[in-house]
């Protein structure tokens, strides 16, 4: 069984285009074979009714030609519809079947017709039966198609005179196999040769319709080796949605590699100033208090300056094409540590959140986001956070986006405010605890994920209103 296994497995093709060849050549063999098996019956049973047709012709024009004596012997006035009915063994017999007897042509002279029925027939009964064992005038055996029909003779319209008698001619079966044949080697031929057109122009039309396969692969070689930066717009509908994730999967990581470094060079540059400062101290050969004095002065800053950067970067950078995460059950869980470091407040928070609503991305960016938009709130809010998620419909196949939104019952944000507010380290109130950096991690994230941030006034609840829209996916 392993061994079978291995074998279809190494036989397997890997190759698109050898897989839709090889499909679309036995579909076509197959449909080759069963046209040819159809044209054949067809064909047969063409030849077969034109054989009936015939032989039937032949025995009509016999019975306009046959008399009776008045001892009912068989007595032909007429020349055969056919010489060959009067050359023995020629192919085409006739016989007549009597009450009292029989009587044959002279080509039935010699072979040896068909034994079984033959017998008489009712009056305007008709058989055609066939093929039928014999034995040729060489005494080789063959086999012949019969027809007969079945007529009463009636000589001066007496009915005393009328008697039956049957009428039947036979065809040996060579010259239909005969026929088949040739027929047969010919429609084998032609839909043999049309078979290798069709393969042919099959192969040139998989190779036209898979080059935008291979477009695809040079440009995508071409963007590892660097010699582009994107994948072209140029393509067909159906390699759309590939070229337009790959080149959102191309931004994406460009966008992140250019995020490290510029986190990186920001916090170089942060910490250039502090540790300038100790080193001037160190050189200035200060006391030792006021250098203890300034290097904790100087080493929160840079903790801070750490942190921040930290902050920044913990933010920074999402994966495409993550699982869908619910928003109720990780807004619960923020929601009950902010209950409780706001317990003196006694803020109620409260959902507005549709079943359907789903943020794809990372985990993380989720509770950054919530957490920062729902710390906010509470700080702010008197009484009362709500917050709101719907998903917004896409056209389409492409993935629903989301709509998000926290409202708050505090003073709210004056329109010319809210441009100072969301910059980074900016607070709204610098008698309210904060770093200032909370709506700007938002922002960064937001703008990770191509949202958009909306801050205005709440309609429900009179405070602030910070409406996140993330558009559709891929």
């Amino acid at each position: 069984m392993s061994g079978r296994l291995w074998f279809f497995k190494r036989w397997r093709p890997r190759s698109l285009q050898a897989r839709q060849l090889l499909a679309a050549s036995v579909g076509l063999v197959a449909f080759l074979a069963l046209a040819g098996y159809a044209l054949d019956a067809a064909f047969a049973d063409t030849a077969k009714a034109n054989l009936r047709e015939r032989l039937k012709n032949y025995a009509t024009a016999y019975a306009a030609g046959i008399d009776f004596t008045r001892d009912r012997s068989l007595y032909i006035r007429e020349q055969p519809p056919d010489p060959r009915f009067d050359v023995p063994g020629s192919g085409l017999y006739l016989q007549v079947v009597m009450p009292d007897g029989k009587g044959n042509s002279m080509s039935a002279e010699g072979p040896m017709l068909p034994t079984v029925g033959g017998g008489m027939l009712a009056p305007r009964q008709e058989v055609f039966e066939g093929p039928l064992p014999m034995i040729q005038i060489d005494g080789s055996e063959g086999s012949a198609y019969r027809y007969g029909m079945g007529l009463v003779w009636d000589a001066d319209a007496d009915p005393a005179t009328e008697f039956p008698y049957t009428i039947y001619v036979l065809e040996d079966s060579r010259a239909l196999g005969a026929q088949l044949r040739v027929f047969r080697g010919r429609v084998w031929f032609y839909l043999g040769g049309i078979g290798l057109i069709l393969l042919l122009l099959q192969t040139v039309i998989l190779q036209w319709s898979l080059r935008p396969m291979r477009r695809v692969i040079n440009e995508l070689t071409k963007v590892q080796r660097g010699e582009t930066e994107r994948m072209s717009e140029r393509h067909p509908r159906e390699l759309e949605p590939l070229t337009d994730s790959i080149n959102a999967f191309i931004e994406s990581e460009r966008e992140n590699l250019e995020r490290q470094r510029n986190t990186l060079a920001d916090l170089a540059h942060s910490l250039k100033t502090p540790l300038a400062v100790l080193r001037t101290q160190l050189d200035s050969g200060a006391r030792d208090e006021d250098l203890r004095e300034e290097f904790d002065v100087q080493l929160r800053r840079m903790n801070n300056l750490v942190s921040y950067q930290l902050a920044r970067a913990a933010s920074s950078g999402h994966k495409l094409f993550s699982a869908p995460l619910p928003i109720e059950s990780n807004a619960e869980e923020i929601v009950r540590g902010l209950e409780k470091v706001y317990a003196s407040k006694g803020v109620l928070c409260e959902f507005d959140i549709d079943p359907a609503a789903r943020f794809h991305g990372e985990p993380g960016d989720l509770q950054e986001l919530l957490g920062n938009l729902l710390e906010n709130a509470f700080k702010w809010a008197k009484r009362r956070v709500l917050l709101t998620a719907h998903p917004l419909p896409a056209p389409g196949a492409r993935r629903a986006g989301l709509v998000l939104s926290v409202d708050d019952d505090g003073p709210g944000i004056a329109p010319e405010d809210i441009a100072k507010v969301l910059q980074r380290g900016v607070r709204g109130d610098e008698r309210v605890q904060g770093h200032g950096i909370g709506l700007s991690i938002v922002q960064d994230l937001i703008k990770d994920y191509r949202g958009e941030l909306q801050v205005t006034r709440s309609p429900e609840l009179g405070g602030a209103r910070f409406e996140v829209k993330l558009p559709p996916g891929p």
